[in-house]
């Protein structure tokens, strides 16, 4: 998988959570709270939908590492490679 595709896959579940935001002009290192108008309940539901969609058990203690679209790609990536091969 690309960093491409994970980030084309992090907007498909994001706009389920909120789906009248502008995608197109988001920012890969600002947080998704700060841009999305997200809450708590919001951001949990996007690992849900991150763990859901690709089989991976996320601990509690990694939440944070999903702040932002950079943050995502960087912690799910080398996951999601490491588990196809």
């Amino acid at each position: 998988m690309t960093a491409d595709e994970l980030r084309a896959s992090i907007i498909d579940i994001l706009s389920e959570i909120a789906p009248d935001e502008d995608y197109d002009a988001l920012k890969d290192d600002v947080t998704f709270r700060e841009q999305l108008s997200m809450d708590s309940m919001d951001m949990l539901d996007v690992v849900l939908g991150l763990r859901r969609r690709y089989k991976l058990p996320i601990p509690e203690a990694d939440y944070p590492k999903l702040a932002s679209m950079n943050s995502t790609i960087e912690y799910l990536l080398p996951l999601l490679n490491e588990k196809e091969a």
